[in-house]
């Protein structure tokens, strides 16, 4: 027991240890993707910005001095922290005085434009211009570069200035700061403690951690790098685990808004789940722990149920030897005492039991002893009889009498049934034998025997409700006649071998111990011969049931007698039996069976 409890602790230790390290891991990724998206949001705030004043431009062509709107934009623009520089170009490639770098501007650093310097005394042009200007397209943001004017890299975010039917008439460059817009990004603490990337869309490296290691992302042929560009062209943001348990490395990414870039950021596995694998060493320490105490508590206590159990083992084997003076100590109130006060009741009925199986044993011995074992030849019969008990002890009776009175060639055969079985049907049979052979030694016919025989068991009978069904007949050879008296019993069977016919010997009469002054009628047949046979049976033998419910019936019963007429009494009753134990099977014999038999021969 304990080893199959084991195995579901550990198996329950596991499934919880995969959980919480799925759990744990979903954190870090929701927390990854947390400090992307801020370093995202900061680049995005910056790009944000200047496009919303580009976009404001498009109030100045709805204005009656466009020109001026057009001019405090763009010296607005100028204002911006990470503003360089504006280049604003015209179609004609005409220069234009209204747009230069104020000494003073915040910024990295100051610059005048290609176009940007010239007089006042253009305005009539610029107004030109301007009435045909109608919005402001905003195009791509140009890759980093090195600007010898700053001596900086800077990026450019490139508007189309577009007349009312969409022809461009100019373009403005608004020139930025690159290390200005990603500096909130490089000096935060995730990028300078992991392997951080700003790429483009194409995979190129427009800043890192690394600088100088590769141009692009996955250029060293590694997976992860390589599944990390995939996840990129599929979805805005997302983490990713490398190979191994835990992976060598994770990596998450974010998509810009603003700008066409995306932030990655690459870890070691372990740095990262270094959480993780603390929880489990605790954890499987903790549990290997919790489940070893388990295990010895489990141990402890199935040990004493285990004792428990040979202390019982011990007393049945002392039982089966015998001893019954030895109960069990009842030291728990648990299930174990409990068992041990069971089995001190079971043990004390065992031996009420015995004593009583003991007894039932020395009814059968003397109820055996009752029916005769042997019978006196008598010239001209052959006589057998057999008598089989369901329980110990049983009610069926048969009996070979000397009458009185009579030629001492004549026999009295007596088959009876006490209704049930069990002692107290033996006790009826025993004394109906006492009363009918005490009968039989004073004078009378075989009607005043039975009627005399009524009397006395209807007395003992009065207040218990069971009465005795009896078959008495009395057989003379030498005048080849046969009288009987039917007491409530089946008729007996007369076999007569010459013609083949099976007579059954009826007759009026009730069963002994239901009233004591009913008259009973003797019954008699003349010119008995050679070869007839007498067979006089209990209903346990036509009525014994099969394991299908069928009964085995009194034609079946007659076709045996025909079929082994030949035979001796003693061996027509061995087939009859065998025929029965055939018939029954494996199903319980429910009730007494009494077989009497008797052959006339010469």
């Amino acid at each position: 027991m304990i080893l199959p409890v084991a195995l579901l602790l550990i198996g329950m230790g596991i499934a919880s240890f995969i959980y919480a390290r799925d759990a744990l891991l979903s954190q870090w990724q929701e927390a990854a993707i947390l400090k992307l998206q801020r370093g995202a949001h900061l680049v995005d705030m910056h790009l944000r910005s200047i496009r919303n004043w580009i976009h404001s431009l498009d109030s100045a062509a709805e204005s009656s001095h466009p020109d001026i709107i057009f001019k405090w934009v763009t010296e607005q623009l100028k204002t911006q922290e990470a503003v360089v520089r504006l280049e604003l170009t015209w179609q004609d490639n005409t220069p234009d005085d209204t747009i230069s770098m104020m000494p003073g501007m915040k910024g990295p650093g100051s610059a005048m434009g290609p176009g940007m310097a010239g007089s006042r005394g253009d305005r009539p042009e610029m107004m030109r211009r301007m009435q045909r200007f109608h919005r402001a397209r905003i195009g791509d943001i140009t890759a980093p570069r090195f600007d010898a004017l700053v001596k900086n890299q800077t990026v450019s975010l490139v508007s189309d200035l577009l007349d009312k039917n969409g022809q461009t008439l100019g373009q403005l460059a608004v020139v930025l700061s690159f290390e200005y817009l990603v500096k909130n990004v490089v000096t935060s603490s995730w990028w300078q403690s992991n392997e951080g990337f700003l790429v483009d869309d194409h995979g190129k490296i427009l800043t890192g951690t690394l600088p100088g290691k590769q141009n692009e992302l996955g250029e060293a042929n590694e997976p992860l790098e390589r599944e990390t560009l995939k996840a990129i062209e599929q979805r805005p943001y997302g983490t990713l685990l490398g190979s191994g348990h835990p992976p060598a490395e994770v990596s998450g990414f974010y998509k810009l808004q603003e700008a066409p870039w995306t932030l990655v950021m690459i870890a070691p596995g372990r740095t990262i789940l270094a959480p993780i694998l603390r929880f489990r060493l605790y954890y499987f320490i903790t549990s290997a722990v919790f489940i070893l105490l388990i295990l010895l508590l489990m141990k402890f206590v199935t040990g004493q149920t285990v004792s428990a159990i040979k202390d019982v083992s011990r007393a049945a084997a002392r039982i089966a030897r015998g001893n019954f003076d030895q109960p069990l100590p009842v030291k728990t109130r648990d299930e174990v005492g409990h068992l041990m006060r069971s089995f001190n009741a079971m043990m004390a009925q065992l031996k009420e039991g015995i004593r009583l199986k003991a007894a039932l044993d020395l009814a059968m011995e003397v109820q055996q002893n009752l029916l005769p074992k042997q019978h006196n030849a008598i010239p001209g019969l052959d006589i057998a009889a057999h008598s089989l008990y369901c329980d110990e002890t049983g009610g069926d009776y048969y009996d070979f009498l000397e009458v009185c009175c009579r030629d001492s060639n004549q026999i009295g055969l007596v088959v009876g049934d006490v209704s049930g079985h069990g002692i107290s049907a033996a006790l009826l049979m025993a004394s109906a034998r006492a009363f009918l052979r005490c009968r039989v030694t004073q004078p009378g016919g075989a009607d005043d025997i039975i009627r005399d025989v009524n009397r006395l068991v209807t007395a003992d009978t009065r207040d218990c409700g069971h009465f005795m069904t009896l078959f008495y007949a009395e057989i003379d050879p030498s005048l080849k006649t046969l009288h009987w008296v039917r007491a409530g019993h089946d008729p007996a069977f007369l076999y007569d071998p010459t013609t083949g016919a099976i007579e059954e010997l009826k007759g009026e009469g009730l069963a002994l111990g239901i009233d004591a002054n009913y008259a009973y009628r003797r019954n008699a047949k003349t010119g008995l011969s050679a070869g007839q046979i007498l067979l006089i049976g209990t209903d346990g033998i036509w009525e014994t049931i099969d394991g299908s419910g069928r009964m085995f019936g009194k034609m079946r019963l007659a076709d045996l007698i025909r079929e082994h007429a030949s035979y001796s009494p003693e061996k027509l009753i061995q087939a009859i039996m065998t025929a029965l134990k055939e018939f029954r099977g494996p199903t319980r014999q429910e009730d007494d069976v009494t077989l009497a038999v008797v052959k006339i021969v010469d």
